[in-house]
């Protein structure tokens, strides 16, 4: 009675190893899982950071308000008729 115990509970074993630790087993799945979801959360911050750029060449396309800031802010271009006054600010 002891030999066919032996033999089913090591025929378990066998079968139970490549569900669990084979090639396809429940921890390649949970690796992948977690991969899976930190991809995901990368592709979530690209594609704000595409709609903000997206925007802002619609933006430049259509409106020369947002050149005109840009050319104020990034160059420190100024209009013919304008007077620049820069005020240095104090030290701490």
């Amino acid at each position: 009675m002891r030999w066919p115990t032996l033999a089913l509970l090591a025929l378990i074993a066998l079968l139970q190893y490549p569900l669990w630790l084979g090639k396809g087993g429940w921890l390649r799945v949970w690796e992948v899982d977690r991969q899976l979801e930190a991809q995901r959360e990368l592709n979530r911050k690209l594609e704000n950071r595409n709609a903000g750029l997206d925007a802002e060449v619609r933006d430049l396309k259509t409106g020369y308000d947002a050149i005109e800031e840009r050319a104020r802010f990034e160059l420190g271009l100024i209009k013919p008729d304008e007077v620049f006054v820069q005020v240095p600010q104090k030290q701490p």
